[in-house]
């Protein structure tokens, strides 16, 4: 359609005169031109009087329901009509939203005569993608109807998708709460292919799993893809049973030799001690893990470990790292039997003996692996730990030195809130769902997470920048570090979390002088 004045022309005492009348002298022309029958031969006499109303060619035409004036093409009416049942079924099969979403189809076509009581249909559609950070798109503008706008020069109506942005941070304190509706798949039907291609092979590529991992895992395949990233099964594939069944047979032997009251010593009795104490702080926020059960079932696999690595032995915040694993192999053994629960509530006292027991030899030998690359975390005095603080102060000074000396002039010191990212890996500050999407990223770094774990911890500093440059006194730093708003992170912020880590890791690991002490 065209608008300008110098393209028009209208006809003035029988000559055709550039540019547009007057709006009074072009309502008279429109009024003049619509009288007689409805029709081509009234179109066209308004379409030489005015030029700008319709594509040549359109001479098929309908009036929309209430809108005598206004006529649409029957071939654009059709294009936009396909259009948007095409889209419609493009949608199907996909999760379902909350949200209503209407789409405006266009108004169907009557006979030559033309039907002034042809209405435009309305089709509602629920459909919305899980794959959005929310839900979900809103079909939109697929058919204006205001005066001749459906009859543009662009044929094209095909819905437009909006996508509703994801809430802002909320304010402290921070919340831990674990829902399984929070944990989506961030990939789906067609990485959960590629994941199955790949665990099918007799002989695992275990490069090419870990690229595939390195994004996030969906949830149907996170269980068997950390036990093969963690080194619990083996890459062959007619090896994996049986090596399954051996080593939780393992498991319980080690539990019946070790775990009795009677064969411990003074010192592995110290151990249990401080486990026993410790488990009901576990997550205090989540009831699944304030059930008896579960608290016994991390005592034997918290002692386990301990008296396997005496270097270390326990250390509090171990504890911390079983969750993870005990809830992904708690998932699998849901969905095994068709089990749809809120995990913050099962009892699992209802799963069978042979379940428990899976879930439990699982989840310590996932650990076991898991811990060998940061055991130096755990030894006396936690030097691993001092390093890698030390490590951090230095590369945010070296990236930011305008929050390092806003810190430091506040007397905040790096060993006062890093130590617990550190030693817990950031499982205190981010809901579990989010730690354990952090961790299909740890499993799958080909040199292990303990170099990388330290630019994670830099770019979820950095990440609260605003923040902290906004506190002037070290109260009020010390809370906003101790309880950073992370209760509604969902898996698209540990992405972008993790891809901003791996851009620091690239840029400054290499670097020759990068962790060169600056005093």
């Amino acid at each position: 359609m065209e608008n300008s004045r110098e393209n028009s022309f209208w006809k003035h005492n029988g000559r055709l005169v550039p540019g547009r009348p007057s709006p009074k002298k072009e309502n008279k022309l429109l009024s003049k031109s619509v009288k007689g029958p409805i029709g081509s031969t009234s179109f066209q006499d308004f379409q030489n009087s005015v030029r700008d109303a319709w594509d040549i060619g359109d001479d098929e035409f309908c009036i929309v329901s209430e809108m005598s004036n206004a006529k649409i093409s029957k071939k654009v009416s059709q294009s936009a009509a396909l259009s948007v049942i095409k889209t419609h079924k493009n949608f199907v099969g996909i999760h379902q939203c909350s949200d209503d979403i209407a789409q405006k189809s266009t108004a169907s076509v009557s006979t030559a005569t033309i039907d002034r009581n042809s209405q435009v249909k309305t089709q509602r559609s629920n459909e919305c993608s899980d794959n959005l950070e929310a839900c979900a798109p809103v079909l939109n503008n697929t058919s204006s109807m205001d005066g001749c706008s459906m009859a543009t020069e662009s044929p094209d109506y095909r819905p437009k998708i909006q996508k509703i942005k994801m809430n802002s941070f909320p304010g402290r304190p921070q919340l831990q709460k674990f829902s399984p509706q929070l944990s989506r798949d961030v990939e789906y039907e067609s990485k959960i292919e590629k994941f199955k291609a790949l665990l099918d092979d007799p002989q695992l590529n275990l490069r090419d799993l870990k690229e595939l991992s390195w994004s996030g895992i969906p949830k149907k395949m996170r269980a068997v893809t950390w036990r093969l990233l963690s080194g619990y099964l083996p890459t062959s594939l007619e090896r994996r049973n049986s090596i399954l069944e051996h080593k939780r047979l393992n498991y319980l032997n080690l539990v019946e030799q070790y775990f009795r009251v009677e064969s411990r010593d003074e010192a592995q009795q110290e151990t249990f001690r401080q486990i026993h104490i410790d488990m009901p702080r576990m997550n205090p926020h989540i009831r699944l893990f304030q059930q008896t059960l579960v608290q016994e079932m991390f005592e034997r696999i918290l002692f386990i470990w301990a008296i396997r690595h005496p270097a270390s032995g326990y250390v509090q915040g171990i504890n911390d790292l079983v969750t993870p694993f005990f809830i992904v192999f708690l998932q699998e053994a849901l969905e095994s039997v068709d089990l749809i629960v809120e995990l913050d509530t099962f009892k699992l006292d209802t799963l069978s003996k042979e379940q428990l027991n899976i879930i439990e030899a699982d989840s310590f030998w996932c650990l076991s692996k898991f811990l060998d690359c940061i055991q130096d975390n755990y030894i006396f005095a936690q030097l691993g730990i001092q390093a890698k603080v030390n490590q951090l102060k230095e590369l945010i000074q070296r990236i930011d030195g305008t929050l390092h000396n806003h810190l430091q002039s506040h007397g905040v010191d790096y060993l006062q809130f890093s130590f617990r990212w550190m030693n817990n890996l950031l499982t205190r500050e981010l809901p579990l769902h989010s730690t354990i999407r952090l961790w299909d990223t740890y499993l799958a770094e080909s040199d292990g997470f303990a170099v990388f774990q330290l630019y994670v911890c830099a770019a979820f500093l950095l990440h609260w920048r605003e923040q902290l440059l906004k506190e002037t006194e070290f109260q009020g730093l010390m809370l906003l570090l101790q309880n950073l708003p992370t209760q509604n992170w969902n898996d698209s912020y540990i992405g972008i979390l993790v891809a901003e880590a791996y851009r620091l890791k690239f840029t400054y690991a290499d670097a020759p002088k990068h962790f060169e002490g600056k005093s």
